[in-house]
């Protein structure tokens, strides 16, 4: 039988970051969290549905918080992150939720910036319900 090439396990590298961003996404139906470095590469990301919530419990501040829990754990492990800049975008009901949940989980957050988009009288509204 030949030997399989190429599925040595490769060692991940322990990178030290002083410094993060942290994107909140946060819709009605879900919250999503993404950590990348200074330059954009993501290094990590959590949501309220990987976090093991269904349906329209993935909406609830509770679930941003658990999501948000679970984005401290792997940003303290993986990479020793200390102080955080968060970005939220989004109308949903986890981003307050999110945001305090990161400060109390030991990440020092540095600036919170609002990056909603809002449309300049962009797309025509769909037509009046006939109920």
């Amino acid at each position: 039988m030949p030997k399989k090439r190429g599925t040595s396990a490769k060692k991940k590298k322990k990178v030290r970051l002083e410094e993060a961003m942290a994107y909140i996404h946060s819709t009605f139906n879900n919250t999503i969290i993404t950590v990348t470095d200074l330059d954009g590469q993501v290094l990590c990301w959590s949501s309220a549905g990987q976090v093991g919530f269904k349906g329209t419990k993935k909406g609830t501040p509770f679930a941003a918080q658990k999501a948000a829990e679970e984005i401290i754990r792997k940003a303290k492990e993986g990479f020793q992150l200390q102080k955080v800049r968060v970005v939220v975008k989004g109308p949903g009901s986890g981003r307050e939720t999110a945001i305090r949940t990161l400060q109390a989980g030991g990440l020092r957050v540095v600036s919170i910036k609002e990056a909603t988009p809002i449309p300049h009288n962009g797309c025509r509204p769909p037509k009046k319900r006939k109920v």
